[in-house]
Protein backbone atom coordinates (compact mmCIF):
# COMPACT_ATOMS: atom_id res chain seq x y z
CA UNK A 1 0.00 0.00 0.00
CA UNK A 2 1.36 3.39 -1.04
CA UNK A 3 0.43 6.52 0.90
CA UNK A 4 0.60 9.73 -1.10
CA UNK A 5 1.04 12.83 1.03
CA UNK A 6 -0.08 16.16 -0.37
CA UNK A 7 1.08 19.57 0.83
CA UNK A 8 -1.45 21.99 -0.72
CA UNK A 9 -1.01 25.66 -1.45
CA UNK A 10 -3.24 28.21 -3.13
CA UNK A 11 -1.59 28.00 -6.55
CA UNK A 12 0.40 24.75 -6.35
CA UNK A 13 0.68 21.47 -4.48
CA UNK A 14 3.41 18.91 -3.85
CA UNK A 15 2.79 15.17 -3.66
CA UNK A 16 5.14 12.50 -2.32
CA UNK A 17 4.52 8.74 -2.48
CA UNK A 18 5.70 6.97 0.68
CA UNK A 19 6.00 3.20 0.99
CA UNK A 20 4.80 1.29 4.02
CA UNK A 21 8.36 1.15 5.34
CA UNK A 22 8.52 4.94 5.26
CA UNK A 23 10.70 5.25 2.17
CA UNK A 24 9.64 8.30 0.11
CA UNK A 25 9.68 8.22 -3.67
CA UNK A 26 10.27 11.04 -6.17
CA UNK A 27 8.03 14.05 -5.47
CA UNK A 28 5.61 15.65 -7.89
CA UNK A 29 4.87 19.37 -7.97
CA UNK A 30 1.90 20.60 -9.99
CA UNK A 31 0.18 23.90 -10.58
CA UNK A 32 -3.40 24.06 -9.29
CA UNK A 33 -5.78 24.35 -12.24
CA UNK A 34 -8.55 22.33 -13.85
CA UNK A 35 -6.08 19.63 -14.99
CA UNK A 36 -4.59 19.03 -11.53
CA UNK A 37 -6.71 15.95 -10.60
CA UNK A 38 -6.01 14.27 -13.94
CA UNK A 39 -2.27 14.91 -13.60
CA UNK A 40 -2.20 13.49 -10.07
CA UNK A 41 -4.21 10.40 -10.98
CA UNK A 42 -2.09 9.71 -14.06
CA UNK A 43 1.07 9.97 -11.92
CA UNK A 44 -0.40 7.75 -9.18
CA UNK A 45 -1.58 5.07 -11.63
CA UNK A 46 1.77 3.28 -11.15
CA UNK A 47 0.55 2.31 -7.65
CA UNK A 48 -2.77 0.44 -7.97
CA UNK A 49 -2.99 0.03 -4.19
CA UNK A 50 -2.84 3.56 -2.89
CA UNK A 51 -4.44 6.08 -0.60
CA UNK A 52 -4.06 9.82 -0.30
CA UNK A 53 -3.29 11.96 2.74
CA UNK A 54 -4.12 15.65 2.32
CA UNK A 55 -3.07 18.27 4.83
CA UNK A 56 -6.13 20.32 5.81
CA UNK A 57 -8.68 18.42 3.73
CA UNK A 58 -11.39 20.60 5.25
CA UNK A 59 -9.44 23.82 4.75
CA UNK A 60 -6.84 24.77 2.16
CA UNK A 61 -6.75 21.22 0.83
CA UNK A 62 -10.54 20.96 0.48
CA UNK A 63 -10.51 21.44 -3.30
CA UNK A 64 -8.07 18.67 -4.22
CA UNK A 65 -9.45 16.36 -1.50
CA UNK A 66 -12.99 16.66 -2.86
CA UNK A 67 -11.80 16.14 -6.44
CA UNK A 68 -9.98 12.95 -5.45
CA UNK A 69 -12.99 11.70 -3.48
CA UNK A 70 -15.20 12.36 -6.53
CA UNK A 71 -12.79 10.21 -8.56
CA UNK A 72 -13.34 7.32 -6.14
CA UNK A 73 -10.04 7.66 -4.28
CA UNK A 74 -9.51 7.00 -0.56
CA UNK A 75 -8.47 10.28 1.07
CA UNK A 76 -7.42 10.93 4.67
CA UNK A 77 -7.57 14.33 6.35
CA UNK A 78 -4.31 15.19 8.12
CA UNK A 79 -4.52 18.17 10.51
CA UNK A 80 -1.78 20.74 9.99
CA UNK A 81 -0.71 20.48 13.65
CA UNK A 82 -0.02 16.75 13.32
CA UNK A 83 1.92 17.27 10.10
CA UNK A 84 4.04 20.00 11.70
CA UNK A 85 4.71 17.80 14.72
CA UNK A 86 5.74 14.87 12.51
CA UNK A 87 8.11 17.12 10.58
CA UNK A 88 9.67 18.40 13.81
CA UNK A 89 10.14 14.93 15.30
CA UNK A 90 11.01 13.05 12.14
CA UNK A 91 13.59 15.36 10.64
CA UNK A 92 17.04 16.26 11.82
CA UNK A 93 16.76 19.53 9.93
CA UNK A 94 14.51 22.42 10.86
CA UNK A 95 14.38 23.52 7.22
CA UNK A 96 10.83 23.58 5.95
CA UNK A 97 10.20 22.61 2.31
CA UNK A 98 7.13 21.48 0.39
CA UNK A 99 8.64 18.02 -0.17
CA UNK A 100 9.42 17.65 3.55
CA UNK A 101 5.91 18.79 4.44
CA UNK A 102 4.27 16.33 2.02
CA UNK A 103 6.47 13.53 3.41
CA UNK A 104 5.41 14.46 6.95
CA UNK A 105 1.75 14.38 5.92
CA UNK A 106 2.20 10.84 4.55
CA UNK A 107 4.09 9.81 7.71
CA UNK A 108 1.18 10.91 9.88
CA UNK A 109 -1.20 8.83 7.77
CA UNK A 110 1.08 5.82 8.09
CA UNK A 111 1.23 5.90 11.87
CA UNK A 112 -2.05 7.48 12.99
CA UNK A 113 -5.08 5.17 12.91
CA UNK A 114 -7.60 7.82 13.98
CA UNK A 115 -7.49 10.17 11.03
CA UNK A 116 -10.81 11.12 9.48
CA UNK A 117 -11.56 9.98 5.98
CA UNK A 118 -12.56 12.77 3.63
CA UNK A 119 -16.09 12.31 2.32
CA UNK A 120 -18.05 13.96 -0.45
CA UNK A 121 -19.66 17.22 0.58
CA UNK A 122 -23.34 16.88 1.46
CA UNK A 123 -26.21 19.00 2.78
CA UNK A 124 -24.23 19.88 5.93
CA UNK A 125 -21.78 21.77 3.72
CA UNK A 126 -24.69 23.69 2.22
CA UNK A 127 -25.88 24.54 5.74
CA UNK A 128 -22.42 25.73 6.72
CA UNK A 129 -22.22 28.05 3.71
CA UNK A 130 -25.69 29.44 4.33
CA UNK A 131 -25.06 29.82 8.09
CA UNK A 132 -21.78 31.68 7.55
CA UNK A 133 -23.41 34.00 5.03
CA UNK A 134 -26.29 34.72 7.42
CA UNK A 135 -23.88 35.46 10.27
CA UNK A 136 -22.00 37.91 8.04
CA UNK A 137 -25.22 39.69 7.06
CA UNK A 138 -26.45 39.87 10.65
CA UNK A 139 -23.13 41.37 11.78
CA UNK A 140 -23.25 43.89 8.95
CA UNK A 141 -26.89 44.66 9.75
CA UNK A 142 -25.96 45.39 13.38
CA UNK A 143 -23.12 47.66 12.28
CA UNK A 144 -25.42 49.70 10.03
CA UNK A 145 -28.05 49.95 12.76
CA UNK A 146 -25.41 51.41 15.08
CA UNK A 147 -24.34 53.86 12.40
CA UNK A 148 -27.98 54.86 11.86
CA UNK A 149 -28.33 55.58 15.60
CA UNK A 150 -25.37 57.96 15.40
CA UNK A 151 -26.97 59.91 12.54
CA UNK A 152 -30.41 60.01 14.18
CA UNK A 153 -28.87 61.24 17.41
CA UNK A 154 -27.77 64.39 15.55
CA UNK A 155 -31.00 64.74 13.58
CA UNK A 156 -33.62 63.98 16.24
CA UNK A 157 -33.57 65.51 19.74
CA UNK A 158 -32.93 62.69 22.19
CA UNK A 159 -32.06 60.28 19.37
CA UNK A 160 -34.01 57.11 18.56
CA UNK A 161 -35.12 54.19 20.71
CA UNK A 162 -32.58 51.43 21.26
CA UNK A 163 -34.56 48.68 19.54
CA UNK A 164 -35.07 50.46 16.25
CA UNK A 165 -36.48 48.79 13.14
CA UNK A 166 -36.51 50.01 9.56
CA UNK A 167 -40.13 51.16 9.62
CA UNK A 168 -39.56 53.26 12.75
CA UNK A 169 -36.39 54.77 11.29
CA UNK A 170 -38.24 55.73 8.09
CA UNK A 171 -41.02 57.37 10.11
CA UNK A 172 -38.49 59.41 12.10
CA UNK A 173 -36.64 60.54 8.99
CA UNK A 174 -39.90 61.64 7.37
CA UNK A 175 -40.40 64.13 10.20
CA UNK A 176 -36.86 65.54 10.06
CA UNK A 177 -36.58 69.02 8.57
CA UNK A 178 -32.87 69.70 8.16
CA UNK A 179 -31.65 73.28 8.24
CA UNK A 180 -27.89 73.10 7.74
CA UNK A 181 -26.03 71.50 4.85
CA UNK A 182 -24.54 68.98 7.28
CA UNK A 183 -27.99 67.92 8.46
CA UNK A 184 -29.13 67.54 4.85
CA UNK A 185 -26.18 65.20 4.28
CA UNK A 186 -26.93 63.29 7.49
CA UNK A 187 -30.52 62.72 6.42
CA UNK A 188 -29.44 61.50 2.98
CA UNK A 189 -26.93 59.10 4.50
CA UNK A 190 -29.57 57.84 6.94
CA UNK A 191 -31.96 57.20 4.03
CA UNK A 192 -29.24 55.24 2.23
CA UNK A 193 -28.61 53.15 5.33
CA UNK A 194 -32.34 52.43 5.70
CA UNK A 195 -32.41 51.28 2.09
CA UNK A 196 -29.41 49.00 2.69
CA UNK A 197 -31.01 47.64 5.86
CA UNK A 198 -34.16 46.70 3.94
CA UNK A 199 -32.03 44.80 1.45
CA UNK A 200 -30.11 43.05 4.24
CA UNK A 201 -33.28 42.02 6.04
CA UNK A 202 -34.73 40.59 2.83
CA UNK A 203 -31.50 38.63 2.25
CA UNK A 204 -31.49 37.34 5.85
CA UNK A 205 -35.10 36.17 5.55
CA UNK A 206 -34.29 34.41 2.29
CA UNK A 207 -31.30 32.68 3.87
CA UNK A 208 -33.41 31.60 6.84
CA UNK A 209 -35.95 30.07 4.46
CA UNK A 210 -33.16 28.19 2.69
CA UNK A 211 -31.80 26.97 6.03
CA UNK A 212 -35.24 25.78 7.11
CA UNK A 213 -35.62 23.90 3.83
CA UNK A 214 -32.11 22.41 4.17
CA UNK A 215 -32.79 21.14 7.70
CA UNK A 216 -36.11 19.62 6.56
CA UNK A 217 -34.49 18.02 3.50
CA UNK A 218 -31.75 16.47 5.66
CA UNK A 219 -34.37 14.60 7.72
CA UNK A 220 -32.77 15.81 10.95
CA UNK A 221 -34.71 15.38 14.17
CA UNK A 222 -32.61 17.88 16.15
CA UNK A 223 -35.51 20.33 16.31
CA UNK A 224 -37.35 17.80 18.49
CA UNK A 225 -34.87 18.62 21.27
CA UNK A 226 -36.23 21.40 23.47
CA UNK A 227 -34.46 24.70 22.86
CA UNK A 228 -33.19 23.85 19.37
CA UNK A 229 -34.95 25.65 16.54
CA UNK A 230 -34.18 25.24 12.86
CA UNK A 231 -31.48 27.95 12.86
CA UNK A 232 -29.66 26.37 15.81
CA UNK A 233 -30.12 22.92 14.28
CA UNK A 234 -28.62 24.12 10.98
CA UNK A 235 -25.61 25.59 12.80
CA UNK A 236 -25.06 22.42 14.84
CA UNK A 237 -25.31 20.20 11.76
CA UNK A 238 -23.01 22.49 9.77
CA UNK A 239 -20.35 22.53 12.50
CA UNK A 240 -20.62 18.80 13.21
CA UNK A 241 -20.48 17.49 9.66
CA UNK A 242 -20.17 13.71 9.50
CA UNK A 243 -20.85 12.47 13.03
CA UNK A 244 -18.98 9.25 12.26
CA UNK A 245 -15.68 11.09 12.60
CA UNK A 246 -16.27 11.04 16.37
CA UNK A 247 -15.76 7.54 17.87
CA UNK A 248 -18.25 8.18 20.69
CA UNK A 249 -20.19 10.88 22.49
CA UNK A 250 -17.25 11.62 24.79
CA UNK A 251 -15.13 12.67 21.81
CA UNK A 252 -18.01 14.76 20.49
CA UNK A 253 -18.40 16.48 23.88
CA UNK A 254 -14.68 17.28 23.83
CA UNK A 255 -15.04 18.75 20.33
CA UNK A 256 -18.00 20.84 21.51
CA UNK A 257 -16.15 22.03 24.61
CA UNK A 258 -18.85 20.70 26.93
CA UNK A 259 -16.69 18.11 28.68
CA UNK A 260 -15.76 19.78 32.02
CA UNK A 261 -12.11 19.60 33.11
CA UNK A 262 -11.43 17.88 36.43
CA UNK A 263 -9.55 20.18 38.84
CA UNK A 264 -10.31 18.25 42.02
CA UNK A 265 -7.92 18.50 44.93
CA UNK A 266 -7.88 16.27 47.95
CA UNK A 267 -11.40 15.45 49.10
CA UNK A 268 -12.90 18.33 47.14
CA UNK A 269 -14.26 17.25 43.76
CA UNK A 270 -14.35 20.20 41.37
CA UNK A 271 -14.68 20.69 37.64
CA UNK A 272 -14.15 23.84 35.63
CA UNK A 273 -15.37 25.01 32.25
CA UNK A 274 -13.41 23.80 29.23
CA UNK A 275 -12.27 26.56 26.88
CA UNK A 276 -11.29 24.04 24.25
CA UNK A 277 -13.36 22.74 21.40
CA UNK A 278 -15.47 24.52 18.82
CA UNK A 279 -16.72 27.70 20.48
CA UNK A 280 -19.48 28.26 17.91
CA UNK A 281 -20.89 24.80 18.56
CA UNK A 282 -20.56 25.40 22.29
CA UNK A 283 -22.50 28.67 21.97
CA UNK A 284 -25.33 26.93 20.08
CA UNK A 285 -25.59 24.28 22.81
CA UNK A 286 -25.46 27.03 25.46
CA UNK A 287 -28.57 28.66 23.93
CA UNK A 288 -30.42 25.34 24.15
CA UNK A 289 -29.30 24.89 27.77
CA UNK A 290 -30.52 28.36 28.76
CA UNK A 291 -33.90 27.63 27.18
CA UNK A 292 -34.24 24.23 28.83
CA UNK A 293 -33.25 25.56 32.26
CA UNK A 294 -35.86 28.32 31.94
CA UNK A 295 -38.86 26.45 30.55
CA UNK A 296 -40.71 23.49 32.10
CA UNK A 297 -39.34 20.11 31.06
CA UNK A 298 -36.64 17.52 31.79
CA UNK A 299 -33.91 20.14 31.37
CA UNK A 300 -35.26 22.39 34.11
CA UNK A 301 -35.83 19.36 36.34
CA UNK A 302 -32.21 18.31 35.80
CA UNK A 303 -30.90 21.78 36.66
CA UNK A 304 -33.00 22.02 39.82
CA UNK A 305 -31.89 18.55 40.88
CA UNK A 306 -28.22 19.55 40.51
CA UNK A 307 -28.77 22.74 42.49
CA UNK A 308 -30.48 20.69 45.19
CA UNK A 309 -27.29 18.61 45.31
CA UNK A 310 -25.46 21.83 46.31
CA UNK A 311 -24.11 22.50 42.82
CA UNK A 312 -23.77 26.10 41.71
CA UNK A 313 -25.92 27.50 38.91
CA UNK A 314 -22.92 27.40 36.56
CA UNK A 315 -22.14 23.80 37.49
CA UNK A 316 -25.77 22.84 36.91
CA UNK A 317 -25.70 24.55 33.51
CA UNK A 318 -22.48 22.77 32.53
CA UNK A 319 -24.05 19.45 33.48
CA UNK A 320 -27.12 20.27 31.39
CA UNK A 321 -24.97 21.28 28.41
CA UNK A 322 -23.20 17.93 28.55
CA UNK A 323 -26.56 16.17 28.74
CA UNK A 324 -27.78 18.10 25.67
CA UNK A 325 -24.53 17.35 23.82
CA UNK A 326 -25.04 13.63 24.36
CA UNK A 327 -28.62 13.92 23.10
CA UNK A 328 -27.43 15.81 20.01
CA UNK A 329 -24.81 13.15 19.29
CA UNK A 330 -27.35 10.33 19.54
CA UNK A 331 -29.87 12.18 17.38
CA UNK A 332 -27.42 12.99 14.58
CA UNK A 333 -25.97 9.47 14.65
CA UNK A 334 -29.43 7.91 14.39
CA UNK A 335 -30.45 10.33 11.64
CA UNK A 336 -27.33 9.62 9.57
CA UNK A 337 -27.69 5.86 10.01
CA UNK A 338 -31.34 5.94 8.98
CA UNK A 339 -31.86 4.93 5.32
CA UNK A 340 -32.74 7.94 3.18
CA UNK A 341 -36.06 7.72 1.37
CA UNK A 342 -35.99 9.32 -2.07
CA UNK A 343 -39.29 10.43 -3.45
CA UNK A 344 -39.57 10.16 -7.24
Amino acid sequence: MITIGIDPHKSSLTAVAVHAKGMPGPPLRVVVDKTTPAVLLAWAAQWPERRWAVEGATGLGRGIAQQLVAAGEAVLDVPAKLAARAHLLGSSSARKTDVADATSVAAVALHNRRLNQARAEDETTVMRLLTERREDLVAEHTRWINRLHVLLRDLVPGGARVRLNVAQASALLAKVRPVTAADHQRKQLARNIVRDLRRHEASIKNLEKQLRDAVSASGSTLTEIQGIGFLTAAEILALTGDIRRFPNQEHYASYAGTAPIDVSSGDQETHRLSRRGNRQLNAAIHVAAITQARDPGPGRDHSRRKIAEHKTVKEARRSLKRRITNAIYRRILADQQRPQVHVA
